[in-house]
C-alpha cells in the first residue's frame, strides 16, 4: 500500500535524500541490473553520480540516517560499500592511506578483475614519489573505481569524516573534486568543523550537496521518547529531558543517553499507563561514560582524560555554590589545584562546554553533562577547593565583611563543611543571610540552614536562626526547606530555655521554638507526611507532645487522609488561645479545619470559637467542600484567606488541591497527571509523602472512564486500613462494576457483596469522625440498589443518607439528598434543585448524575439526556456512565444523541489514526504514540469502520491511500 516510513524519528525526508543519492549508480549501465535494483536504477539512469555530505551536531543521527538509507537501497537490490579510511596502516594518513582504502573497496567487487586493478594501482603508487606522482596516483584511483562500477554498480559511504587525518582528507577531497570516479556516488557523514580545520575545508568543497540534519523539534523528541520506551509517557518526563539537555535538546543520541541513564538508575516507573519520572527533574544526567560524554558534548573533537577529569572537578564545584572566574583566577600558587581548574575553564569555554555570564558566573551549557561528570571520580578534593575560595576572600576582608559583601560565599562555606572553622563560618553565614534576605530569600534560607550545622543547640543565636529560616521558607511555600529544620529543632527543644532556665529574657526563645514546631507540623502536612506514621521519627512525636498547638495541627492530617487518625486533644488551658501568625494557623483555625470533616454540631462549636465575623458563609462552604475531598490546601486557603495563605509552590497538598479543581471542572487528563506527579514525588526519596485521597480520586476517574484495571491499580496502592470516604466510594464502584462483567446470577451476588463492603467502610469512617464525603458513597450505594430493584436496601440507604444530612448539615450532603429523592421518589423538583446547586458550585461529575436522574423523572428527558451526554463526552466517561444513561433512555423512549453526524468530517485525531494504520503500525505502537490503551485504540478503530464503511484495517488503509475518503468529504481540507 505504501512504502514503510523510516523508523528514525524526524528524519524521513533526510533518509530518502541519502537513499536517492546512493541510487545514482552505474550511469548509462544502470539498466543492466535486474529485478528491483533495475527498477530503482532505471529511475536514475543517465543521472550523474553525486557526492553528498551529511553533517550535523553531535548525536544528531548522521550515522543512523546513512545506515538507514543504506539498508533501504540494499533491500531494493542496490550495492553499497563502506569506505574504510580508518584501516590505513599509516597513522598520519595521506595518499598511502587513501590508496589502502580504495584497494579495500575494490576487494569487495567480485567480477574477476581485482588482480588487474590492484596491480595497476600499485605500479603507479611505486612511482608516486617523483614529480606529479601523487596526482597520477589519484587519477588512477578514480579510473579503477569507475571501471569497477561499470561492471558492478555500487555506491560508497564513509562516516566520521571529522576524525579523518588532515592529509587523508586533503587527498580524498582532491580525488573527489578532480578525479571523481564516474558512476560511483559517495555519501560522507561528519560533524561541521571549526574554520581552519583541513577536513572542514576539503570535504565540503568536494560535495555536490551538503545535507545538514537539524535538531529534533519538541514534538519529535516526545515521539522519540515514546518509541524508545515503547509505552506512553507522562508529558513532564519529556519536559524534564529537554530541560536537562540545553543546547543538546534536539540531539537524538543525547536524549537516548538520558533515557538509558534513567533506566540504569531505576528512575522510571510505569504508573496509570504512563511512564513517569521517580527522580527529581533536576537530577537527570547523561550516561556516565567518559567516551560517550566526550563524543556528545565536545563539539569539535573528543577531549583527553585530563580535560574530562578537570571538568568533573568543576562540575562538583558549581553544584553547591556559585563559582565565578575571579574565584578561580585569584589563586596565588600557579601549581595549585584551583589554578589548574582555572586553566581548564578556558579550554571548556572555547569548546562551548562551559558558559560564562556577564557577571563572570560559570555554568555548564548542558546540565545533564554536569550531573554525569559529578558521578566520575575527581582527582581533587572538591570540598578543599570550596574552602580555598572562601579563605581567599576572608583573608582580605574578614569573615563578617566577606559575608556582607559576597553573600554568594555562603554556598562555598556550606560545601566546605568541616574544612572551615566555626569561628569563620558562623559570622560569614549570618552576615550573608542578613545581606541577601532583601534581594534573594532563597540564598538567605540556605545560609541559615548552613549556619545551623555550625551552631550548637545551646547557643543563644540558634532559636532566632530557626525562627527566621522557617519564616522565610514558609513565605515562599518552601515546605521541604522547613522540614529540613527538624533535626536542629529537635536538638534545640531538648535544651532548657526561658523559665526552665530561670531567665525571663529568654521567654521569646521558647515561643519562637514552639512557632517553628508548628511550622514544621504545617509543612509536614503540606508534603503529606504524618508524624504519627510508622516510619516517622519518634523524637518528632515527643516534641509535639511538648508543644500542644503543634500536636493539634499535626493531628489534622488524619482527618484529611494524611496518615493515621490521632486525637485532637491538648492539656486544659495549654495552647488553647495560641494565635495564628502568617501562614501558620491558630489553634482555633486548626480546630475549624478539622471540624469541617465531622458533624454539623462539631463544626458549629468550632465556628463559635473563631473571632466574630472571621469567615463569611462563602468561605465556610468552600471549607466544607474541600474537606469532603480531603483537600487540606483548599481548606487552609478558605480559613486563612488569600492574604495569609501562600498558594504558590509545588507541595503535595497544593498539587492535590489543583487535582481536585481539575476533577470538579472536568479536566480529568490534567487531574490524572497531578495524581501521577504526587505519586512519583513521594517515591523520589525526598521529604514528600503520598496522599491516599489522590490515589482514590485517580481510581474514581479511571472507574468512570471504564478503565477498571487502572482503577484497581490505584486502589491496590491504598492500605486496607484507610477508611477515608473517597477511598470507600472508589472501592464500591470498582467492586460493583467488576462484578457486572458477569451479568448472570453471580452479578447479583457480587453487587450485594460490594454493598456490604461499602457499609462496612461507611461504619469505619463514621467511627473515625469522617462524615464529609460519605454522602457520595451512600448516593452510589443508592444508585446500585435502585438499579438492582432492591426496595428494602433502597429504603435503608435513603434513610441513612437523610440521617447523615441531619447530622452533617453540609451543602454537599444536601445536594446528595436532593438527587436521592429524585432517584427514589421520582421527585423532579428535588432533582432540578440539586442540578442548579451543583452547577453553581461547579461539580461536573455530579451534574452528570443529576442529568441522568432528570432523564428518568423530568418532563423533557431528551433535553437532560443531551446535557448528560455532552458532559460525559467532556469527561471521557466510559461504560459505567454510558450504561446508566442508555438504560434511562430506553425507559423514557428517547434516543441517545450522536456526537457527530454520519458524514461529518473526520477529526484530526482520527486522520492521524488512519495514517498510522496505513503505515502498518500495530495497535500497541499506536497506543504508545497516542498515549492511550490498546483497548481504546480498538474502540476508535471500530468507530472509524462504522463511519467510513470499511470492514478491516486493510480496506481503511486502501481507502485512505487511493483518495476514497477524501472524495467522500470525510477528510477536512481535501
Amino acid at each position: 500500500m505504501q512504502q514503510q516510513p523510516s523508523p528514525l524519528v524526524g528524519r524521513h525526508g533526510e533518509v530518502e535524500d541519502v537513499a536517492e543519492a546512493l541510487r545514482t549508480t552505474g550511469g548509462t549501465a544502470a539498466g543492466t541490473t535486474g529485478g528491483t535494483a533495475g527498477v530503482a536504477a532505471g529511475r536514475t539512469a543517465g543521472a550523474e553520480a553525486r557526492t553528498l555530505l551529511v553533517t550535523g551536531g553531535a548525536g544528531t543521527g548522521k550515522t543512523a540516517v546513512v545506515e538507514q538509507a543504506r539498508q533501504t537501497v540494499v533491500q531494493e537490490g542496490g550495492r553499497v560499500l563502506r569506505f574504510g579510511w580508518e584501516s590505513g596502516e599509516d597513522p598520519a594518513g595521506g595518499t598511502a592511506a587513501l590508496t589502502d582504502a580504495v584497494c579495500g573497496v575494490l576487494a569487495k567487487v567480485h567480477d574477476g578483475r581485482l588482480p588487474a586493478r590492484i596491480a595497476a594501482v600499485r605500479r603507479v603508487q611505486a612511482r608516486a614519489g617523483g614529480p606529479g606522482g601523487e596526482v597520477a596516483l589519484l587519477s588512477t584511483l578514480g579510473e579503477v573505481l569507475a571501471d569497477a562500477a561499470r561492471e558492478v554498480p555500487f555506491a560508497l559511504i564513509l562516516d566520521n569524516t571529522e576524525r579523518m587525518p588532515a592529509r587523508t582528507a586533503s587527498a580524498l577531497g582532491l580525488l573527489l573534486r578532480t578525479f571523481r570516479p564516474a558512476g560511483v556516488p559517495v555519501v560522507m557523514a561528519g560533524r561541521p568543523m571549526s574554520p581552519g580545520h583541513v577536513t572542514a575545508a576539503q570535504l565540503p568543497a568536494a560535495a555536490d550537496r551538503v545535507l545538514e540534519l537539524p535538531p529534533l523539534s519538541t514534538a519529535e523528541v516526545g515521539e522519540l521518547v515514546v518509541r524508545r520506551l515503547g509505552r506512553s509517557v507522562e508529558p513532564d518526563l519529556v519536559t524534564a529531558v529537554l530541560a536537562s539537555l540545553g543546547p543538546l535538546a534536539g540531539s537524538p543520541a543525547a536524549v537516548l543517553s538520558v533515557l538509558a541513564s534513567l533506566e540504569e538508575r531505576g528512575g522510571l516507573l510505569e504508573l496509570d499507563g504512563q511512564v513517569c519520572l521517580t527522580v527529581p527533574e533536576g537530577g537527570l544526567r547523561l550516561r556516565a561514560d567518559a567516551a560517550e560524554l566526550g563524543r556528545l558534548c565536545w563539539p569539535d573533537a573528543s577531549p583527553d582524560a585530563g580535560t574530562v577529569a578537570a571538568a568533573a572537578v568543576l562540575a562538583g564545584l558549581v553544584e553547591r555554590a556559585e563559582v565565578r572566574l575571579e574565584d578561580l583566577h585569584r589563586a596565588k600558587s600557579p601549581a595549585g589545584p584551583l589554578e589548574a581548574v582555572g586553566r581548564t575553564v578556558d579550554r571548556l569555554v572555547a569548546d562551548r562546554v562551559v558558559t560564562v555570564g556577564q557577571d563572570g558566573r560559570i555554568a555548564f551549557a548542558v546540565p545533564a553533562l554536569a550531573a554525569a561528570l559529578r558521578t566520575l571520580p575527581a582527582r581533587a578534593e572538591v570540598r578543599s577547593l570550596h574552602a580555598t575560595i572562601t579563605r581567599l576572600v576572608t583573608d582580605r576582608l574578614g569573615a563578617t565583611a566577606a559575608g556582607t559583601r559576597r553573600p554568594r560565599l555562603a554556598g562555598h562555606v556550606a560545601a566546605a563543611g568541616a574544612m572551615l572553622d566555626d569561628s569563620l563560618a558562623v559570622p560569614l553565614l549570618l552576615a550573608a543571610a542578613g545581606s541577601s534576605v532583601r534581594f534573594n530569600q532563597a540564598w538567605a534560607v540556605r545560609s541559615y540552614h548552613s549556619v545551623l550545622r555550625h551552631l550548637p543547640p545551646h547557643d543563644p543565636r540558634t532559636p532566632g536562626v530557626l525562627h527566621e529560616s522557617a519564616g522565610l521558607s514558609l513565605g515562599h511555600s518552601d515546605h521541604i526547606g522547613v522540614l529540613g529544620l527538624a533535626e536542629p529543632l529537635l536538638a534545640c527543644l531538648d535544651v532548657p530555655h526561658g523559665e526552665e532556665r530561670g531567665d525571663r529574657d529568654d521567654l521569646g526563645d521558647r515561643d519562637g521554638l514552639e512557632w517553628v514546631t508548628r511550622a514544621c507540623a504545617l509543612s509536614a502536612l503540606h508534603e503529606h507526611r504524618s508524624p504519627y506514621a510508622e516510619d516517622a521519627d519518634p523524637r518528632y512525636r515527643a516534641a509535639l507532645e511538648r508543644v500542644p498547638a503543634g500536636a493539634v495541627l499535626a493531628a489534622v492530617g488524619g482527618r484529611y487522609g494524611i496518615g493515621p487518625s490521632a486525637p485532637m486533644t491538648s492539656r486544659p488551658g495549654s495552647g488553647a488561645q495560641e494565635p495564628g501568625s502568617g501562614p501558620v494557623p491558630s489553634v482555633a483555625e486548626v480546630r475549624l479545619v478539622a471540624a469541617a470533616v465531622g458533624s454539623g454540631a462539631e463544626f458549629e462549636r468550632a465556628r463559635q470559637g473563631m473571632p466574630g465575623d472571621a469567615l463569611g458563609e462563602a468561605a465556610l462552604d468552600r471549607l466544607r467542600n474541600a474537606a469532603a475531598y480531603g483537600d487540606l490546601a483548599g481548606a487552609l486557603e478558605a480559613v486563612l484567606g488569600e492574604q495569609r495563605y501562600v498558594a504558590a509552590g509545588e507541595s503535595t497538598a497544593v498539587r492535590y488541591h489543583f487535582m481536585v479543581r481539575d476533577y470538579l471542572t472536568g479536566d480529568w487528563d490534567s487531574a490524572l497527571s497531578y495524581a501521577r506527579r504526587i505519586e512519583t514525588r513521594g517515591r523520589s526519596g525526598g521529604a514528600a509523602g503520598v496522599g491516599q485521597p489522590a490515589r482514590a480520586l485517580a481510581a474514581e476517574i479511571q472507574l468512570m472512564r471504564g478503565e477498571l484495571g487502572r482503577a484497581r491499580e490505584w486502589l491496590d496502592l491504598i492500605p486496607d486500613s484507610v477508611c477515608h470516604p473517597l477511598v470507600a466510594r472508589a472501592r464500591l464502584g470498582v467492586r460493583y462494576w467488576s462484578g457486572q462483567a458477569d451479568r448472570a446470577s453471580a452479578g447479583r451476588a457480587s453487587a450485594d457483596e460490594a454493598l456490604e463492603a461499602a457499609r462496612h467502610d461507611v461504619r469505619r469512617a463514621r467511627e473515625s469522625g469522617l462524615l464529609a464525603g460519605l454522602d457520595r458513597v451512600l448516593l452510589r450505594m443508592l444508585s446500585i440498589t435502585v438499579r438492582g430493584d432492591n426496595p428494602e436496601a433502597t429504603r435503608r440507604t435513603l434513610e441513612e443518607l437523610e440521617a447523615l444530612y441531619e447530622e452533617a448539615a453540609s451543602p454537599m450532603t444536601y445536594e446528595a439528598v436532593l438527587v436521592a429523592r429524585g432517584m427514589v421518589r421520582g421527585d423532579a423538583d428535588s432533582a432540578l434543585a440539586a442540578y442548579r446547586l451543583v452547577r453553581r458550585r461547579v461539580d461536573l461529575p455530579l451534574s452528570v448524575d443529576c442529568c441522568q436522574c432528570l432523564t428518568e423523572v423530568g418532563d423533557d428527558p431528551q433535553v437532560w439526556l443531551d446535557e448528560a451526554m455532552r458532559s460525559g463526552h467532556v469527561l471521557g466517561m466510559g461504560r459505567p456512565v454510558r450504561s446508566l444513561l442508555g438504560a434511562a433512555a430506553r425507559r423514557r423512549n428517547v434516543s441517545i444523541p450522536r456526537r457527530r453526524a454520519a458524514r461529518a468530517g473526520l477529526s484530526d485525531r482520527e486522520v492521524r489514526l488512519i495514517g498510522m494504520v496505513s503505515d502498518g503500525s500495530t495497535n500497541r505502537q499506536i497506543a504508545a504514540r497516542l498515549a492511550c490503551s490498546e483497548k481504546t485504540v480498538e474502540q476508535r478503530l471500530s468507530r472509524l469502520f462504522q463511519r467510513t464503511g470499511c470492514r478491516s484495517r486493510v480496506e481503511l488503509a486502501a481507502a485512505w491511500l487511493d483518495g476514497s475518503l477524501a472524495r467522500q468529504g470525510l477528510v477536512p481540507g481535501h
